[in-house]
């Protein structure tokens, strides 16, 4: 257990906290079971130590913080470790990486009831099923999602420049007035391009080549391990999964057609329905229906898209621009909204009642021009011209 303190020592030590994700504030951390999910690479991790530094401070004592995939887990029990550091005085235990410790639902359930008072919180793949894991969670977990960088934290994070997030109300009827607030200091169209490339992940130095050699080790470290894990999909098939994919994202987004796609890639079109829904849960593409409500679990989407436009540059030398856009206006809006697929009225529904159609600054409104509620998203403009906004500014949701 020494050794487990002397790391923790050292790991929280080194985590700055300069920069917090806001993410913190909606976390609540007191309660006895927190679950923290999250792709790869999305600062889980990061998050967890900074909280322990601000809170605990660096020394262990009343918090612990251990990933489940250390060597010392090959032969201790998570059980024992937690039952020493609750007999000398432990109150909070904090375990990064649990999707990576076999019995690790069972071990918490049990942890819990044998002693309530300690808190644990816990972090792990997206892809991880809290209410139906091994044991029954689903009644005391709080769970809570990670998204990457917003358009907003990206210019915390790299550019130094703090601004507000706004509900999709308040950028609705306050247009205007935010986009003169974020031009009043910077150039946020610049600023907006570069995101697309290299902001949705907290780790970019400014070397694109080893971003994108990172982002690539990501992706096959999902598809590889994670989704190979949780998903009863057999390693042997992995290639076809990757293959779907590249797919994907060298394709601009069409009307599905699961009989083609099955064809290229050689398999039944259920099998082609149970990759696409385990990617979806990866976080590595977004599944989007013309009816969120009744969507059943193996049911052809309407259309398909990369997660993030950063995952779209890694995959491809020279990705659609409209590709570009769609990918990020879902990935933005889906974090705190219902995305439905808008067929010939408008590209995207937005909680059943707002429309948006995304495309250039020479965007009309043919297409959605009798559509109440409707609004064009466009690239390459600064400020709003009526009813068309800047692109960019549904990057201030989150």
């Amino acid at each position: 257990m020494d050794t487990l303190f002397k790391k923790h020592r050292i790991l929280i030590s080194q985590v700055s906290t300069d920069i917090i994700r806001d993410i913190t504030n909606t976390i609540a951390w007191q309660k006895s079971l927190v679950a923290i999910k999250g792709s790869r690479g999305v600062g889980k991790t990061t998050l967890i130590r900074q909280y322990i530094k601000k809170t605990y401070g660096v020394n262990p004592g009343e918090a612990l913080y251990c990933a489940l995939d250390s060597l010392y887990f090959s032969n201790h029990s998570l059980l024992d470790l937690a039952e020493r550091f609750y007999q000398i005085g432990g109150k909070h235990l904090f375990l990064d990486e649990v999707h990576k410790y076999p019995t690790w639902s069972k071990e918490i359930k049990e942890l819990n009831d044998l002693y309530p008072k300690l808190k644990i919180t816990f972090s792990g793949s997206s892809l991880i099923q809290i209410l139906n894991a091994d044991a029954d969670l689903s009644r005391r977990v709080l769970s809570y999602t990670m998204e990457g960088l917003s358009f907003r934290e990206y210019l915390l994070f790299y550019k130094g420049i703090k601004l507000p997030k706004y509900k999709l109300e308040d950028i609705l009827n306050n247009a205007d007035d935010i986009c003169e607030k974020v031009n009043s200091v910077c150039k946020p169209q610049k600023m907006f391009e570069e995101y697309l490339k290299f902001g949705f992940y907290p780790f970019y130095d400014g070397n694109e080549i080893e971003y994108y050699s990172r982002l690539e080790n990501v992706i096959e470290f999902i598809i590889d391990q994670e989704i190979t894990q949780f998903c009863g999909i057999d390693q042997a098939y992995t290639r076809k999964i990757k293959a779907l994919i590249m797919f994907l994202a060298n394709n601009v987004p069409f009307d599905v057609n699961i009989a083609k796609l099955s064809t290229y890639l050689e398999i039944n079109k259920q099998t082609t329905l149970h990759y696409l829904s385990a990617l979806n849960r990866a976080q590595i593409i977004n599944l989007i229906y013309s009816n969120n409500k009744s969507v059943s679990k193996l049911q052809k989407p309407d259309k398909i898209l990369i997660q993030n436009s950063n995952f779209l540059y890694t995959l491809t030398n020279n990705p659609n621009i409209g590709t570009i856009r769609e990918c990020f206006a879902v990935n933005q809006l889906i974090e705190k909204h219902e995305v439905e697929y808008g067929k010939e009225l408008g590209d995207f529904k937005i909680d059943g009642k707002i429309t948006f159609e995304v495309g250039g600054s020479d965007k009309t409104f043919e297409q959605i021009a009798n559509i109440p509620n409707s609004y064009i998203l466009a690239d390459n403009i600064e400020y709003p011209i009526g009813k068309k906004l800047p692109l960019w500014i549904i990057g201030f949701l989150y």
